[in-house]
């Protein structure tokens, strides 16, 4: 959320690690009237992040996104002494507009506004507030850059290279759970939280398929091809064993002190499996994996389903993805396609 941090010290200053607000006499040059507008929103905040959590099963880092973002707000609000329950219109607009202004980009804007909207829909069925500030603001374009994802040329290269270090007749468990965590990722299109999650209860690779639990504590099924089932089972069978030691532990990827593997090693696995020159990440093969199902002719409603997305309109950016693949193989094999067409030459 670059650009977007200057909008939160003065809110998070007044309180504590946890959102507490501070004792009186800390703050008794401000007055204790002026904090009670601020103590009123870190209660609503706390009290909504709560809800989020125990009602709507999001998971610690969604909560902890949408808590920084009503925090954003609410700090925004304090510069005319406004309160989160009696935001007009024009604040959420004058916030938008200060967001854009600190050049926070569009997908981040559209999340905040989201997560306000979700917030303000919370309220009103809680008949805290009597309207909804967030109904008519428009939603900022939120895909104007499209998802980055790897060519299958470089998808290949990178799973060839660790498949051949797993496949290898002394392949420690290390380069086991490396290879299998990179075939689910762009076998399954998985979030990165979502491998770090799975548990080996969670795989049915007699059926050649997972069951992975999203966000919202969302389960869906996502189907496995034949490699990634491969790679998984010489993990289970010859690299699981020796990381977890004889101890318990239902976390399906470990580490090699046999602890469960954390969101930021996975990225950093990831991004060091990738051949020189690429750039790769834990989404990027996510991205990969509905792209190229697109470019290979899978429907929309399949992608969305394996992807676990809630909304038909955030797997759709995957067809302008293949529309620019479409372009550039029309230009290159169309009689007619190409920018230039060579002259033919006359026959002597």
């Amino acid at each position: 959320m670059a650009g977007s941090t200057d909008l939160i010290p003065p809110f998070k200053k007044r309180h504590g690690a946890d959102n507490q607000p501070m004792h009186p006499s800390e703050n008794a040059a401000e007055g204790t009237t002026a904090n009670a507008p601020v103590e009123g929103s870190a209660r609503l905040i706390r009290e909504y992040a709560a809800y989020l959590r125990v009602e709507k099963g999001l998971r610690p880092a969604s909560c902890a996104a949408y808590t920084l973002d009503l925090e954003q707000f609410a700090e925004h609000l304090e510069k005319t002494d406004g309160l989160l329950l009696t935001a007009l219109q024009a604040d959420v607009s004058a916030f938008m507009q200060r967001l854009r202004a600190n050049h926070v980009e569009s997908r981040s804007i559209a999340r905040k506004l989201s997560g306000l909207r979700g917030f303000y829909r919370w309220l009103l069925i809680d008949k805290k507030v009597a309207h909804d500030p967030t109904v008519n603001i428009e939603t900022p374009a939120s895909w104007k850059v499209l998802p980055k994802s790897l060519a299958e040329s470089e998808v290949a290269a990178m799973l060839d290279r660790t498949g051949i270090a797993a496949s290898h007749p002394e392949a420690d468990a290390l380069a086991l759970r490396d290879h299998a965590i990179l075939e689910l990722l762009y076998a399954g299109g998985l979030r990165v939280g979502e491998i770090c999650a799975l548990r080996e209860e969670d795989l049915h690779l007699d059926q050649a398929r997972a069951q992975v639990r999203g966000k919202g504590d969302k389960e869906r099924i996502v189907p496995l091809g034949e490699k990634a089932v491969a790679a998984i089972e010489s993990y289970l069978q010859r690299g699981r064993p020796a990381l977890a030691k004889a101890r318990i532990q239902r976390a399906l990827f470990l580490s090699k002190t046999g602890k469960a593997l954390t969101r930021q090693w996975v990225w950093e696995m990831v991004r060091s499996a990738a051949p020189a020159g690429t750039k790769a990440s834990p989404h990027k093969l996510r991205h990969s994996c509905a792209t190229h199902m697109v470019e290979h002719g899978a429907d929309l409603r399949s992608v969305q389903t394996l992807l676990g997305h809630a909304d038909i309109a955030t797997t759709q950016v995957y067809t302008h993805v293949a529309m620019e693949h479409l372009k550039q193989v029309h230009r290159l094999h169309h009689p007619r396609g190409k920018r230039r067409e060579r002259p033919v030459e006359a026959v002597a």
